[in-house]
């Protein structure tokens, strides 16, 4: 589904301003709504740096000037979607551009930490817009469960579980989960 070019510049300037707000976590854009969602906890922050340090160790020889970054948004005008995953892989240089958020052919993985507030929203919107945009990976990661599920291209046909403990394939990259934890 695509939102008309208006209806979309309106939602992105109210995400902006909304962004700025003390105590609001981020702004996402998706089914024309602006969607809050809630600061992250130390363990959904821990997930994404352990997993970040394992797939920057391996870029350099996958992929080089490429990097596992957390914090950026990820935007498609088309599809009137701007998201911002726990973490995505890209070149490195897709952060010199003045952008305000990353195109979804920069990306090659996006990652998402599934949060106890609103663990659909990881499990379906964020699967048909992360495949529609055409992001060749999706990992999800849910310390609720202790389990994850690779997503794979085309359109995500390919979907592989995993329970936290699993050495487990994210495309060329391996990732070790024995060191995620669950939510306490």
């Amino acid at each position: 589904m695509s939102l008309d070019p208006a209806e979309y510049t309106r939602l992105r300037m109210t995400a902006g301003q909304l962004s700025h707000v003390p105590g609001v976590g981020r702004a996402e854009i998706a089914d024309g709504a602006v969607r809050l969602t809630l600061p992250p906890t130390g363990r959904h922050e821990l997930a994404v740096i352990r997993i970040a340090r394992q797939l920057n160790a391996q870029l350099p020889r996958t992929h080089p000037g490429h990097i596992a970054h957390p914090g950026a948004d990820l935007e498609d005008t088309g599809l009137g979607r701007l998201r911002n995953p726990d973490l995505m892989v890209f070149a490195g240089k897709a952060l010199e551009s003045d952008q305000p958020a990353l195109l979804p052919h920069e990306v090659l993985l996006a990652v998402e930490i599934v949060s106890r507030s609103n663990p659909e929203n990881d499990y379906h919107g964020k699967v048909r817009d992360y495949a529609a945009m055409g992001i060749p990976f999706y990992l999800i990661v849910d310390p609720r469960t202790g389990t994850g599920i690779v997503h794979a291209e085309p359109g995500y046909t390919s979907r592989k579980e995993f329970v936290f403990g699993d050495t487990v394939a994210v495309g060329p990259w391996t990732l070790d989960t024995g060191g995620l934890l669950t939510y306490a």
